[in-house]
């Protein structure tokens, strides 16, 4: 991540368990999408005037490029916790209970977090597809006879491309200063230009 991560314990004293559990879940994150921003985890028991069913619950704010992912998570547990009566509950928040209640929600969270940045980076991913461009350069030399040509790029590139890479048999219709759009490929010689097309 380029930012590192803020975790907030609310309603609760911190947890260096649960901390560490959190930093490990949050370094995962950066193989699904790694252009993440910044990342702010809080984890809260946000119900403490209930004497029973006090789950905890995990949010977890995630900034990407153009887009903030939300979660807001409360373990699975949470049913069976609501069904304790209030001395069941005040054993149950012992540390090692607490800990491992907390850790289901962490868990839980990360899981949706993952999922949504999965998503996210499929869709970016889509997004760049459809609005780039091919790059455009004009023909610079043609050599018929030896069915080669060489473009010039904006940046003052000569790229090599083949007859057979010209589409719909439009190399004998070239001429220098055509106005082309291409893909560039690495070739055996260097740079090359494949699929290129005429623009006028």
């Amino acid at each position: 991540m380029k930012l590192p991560i803020q975790i907030v314990f609310h309603n609760q004293p911190h947890s260096d368990p649960i901390e560490a559990m959190i930093r490990k879940e949050a370094a995962k994150l950066d193989s699904f999408y790694d252009r993440i921003m910044r990342c702010k985890v809080v984890v809260d028991i946000p119900h403490r005037h209930h004497t029973a069913g006090n789950p905890y619950s995990v949010r977890i704010d995630i900034t990407v490029p153009g887009e903030e992912i939300a979660v807001n998570r409360e373990p699975s547990l949470r049913s069976a916790q609501q069904n304790v009566d209030a001395e069941d509950w005040s054993k149950a928040v012992e540390a090692g209970t607490a800990r491992k209640h907390a850790g289901v929600a962490v868990r839980e969270a990360f899981a949706t977090a993952r999922r949504l940045l999965q998503d996210y980076a499929r869709r970016h991913r889509g997004q760049v597809k459809l609005h780039a461009r091919e790059p455009h350069a004009r023909v610079s030399r043609l050599f018929p006879d030896k069915r080669y040509g060489l473009l010039l790029t904006p940046d003052g590139r000569e790229i090599y491309f083949h007859k057979s890479s010209v589409l719909n048999k439009g190399f004998n219709r070239l001429e220098v200063g055509t106005e082309v759009s291409f893909v560039e490929e690495q070739g055996e010689k260097g740079p090359q230009a494949s699929t290129v097309r005429r623009l006028a």
